[in-house]
């Protein structure tokens, strides 16, 4: 049974759900595949993973380098898990391309760019650190607004918004 609870950033209102595993998804409302995987039978709530999901991003959002770990519970295809498995590899502050990360996983720029997009946990799975080649932005189910933002956060470029009541 996944539990769901609704996570208030600077850059917009997350749904965040989570089994009795680890986070199952993290995405901003409006973007693409939001809520992609979500069980029909969810309910709203709280429960730890939930709990640390929203203090991960809270810290994250504020300019702190979360150092910890979430129990994940993804639940895509093999490849799929392999390209988000090296998302997790990208440390903060720190970029990689799409042909870089498909070297990692062993494939092609545009199967991992897929994978790439259907992260079902956003942010907490970098795939915002993600970049063409040429290292110009490209592909963010959340829009290129939001992976520019996150960016920029990450190297201390913008400044630290409130939390939002």
């Amino acid at each position: 049974m996944q539990t769901v609870c609704h996570c208030e950033t600077p850059l917009g209102q997350m749904l965040l759900a989570a089994d009795e595993v680890g986070l199952t998804g993290a995405w901003f409302f409006g973007q693409r595949y939001f809520a992609r995987g979500l069980a029909p039978d969810h309910r709203e709530g709280d429960s730890r993973t939930l709990i640390l999901a929203r203090d991960w991003l809270a810290r994250y959002f504020a300019g702190q380098r979360p150092e910890d770990t979430l129990p994940l519970h993804l639940t895509g295809t093999a490849f799929q898990n392999r390209v988000w498995s090296a998302l997790a590899q990208i440390p903060y502050g720190e970029t990689t391309s799409y042909a870089a990360l498909a070297r990692v996983v062993g494939s092609a720029p545009r199967a991992v760019g897929g994978a790439v997009g259907r992260n079902p946990i956003s942010v907490i799975l970098p795939c915002h650190r993600v970049l063409a080649t040429n290292g110009s932005l490209t592909g963010y189910a959340g829009g290129l607004e939001r992976k520019q933002a996150l960016l920029a956060l990450e190297q201390g470029v913008l400044p630290r918004e409130e939390k939002k009541e």
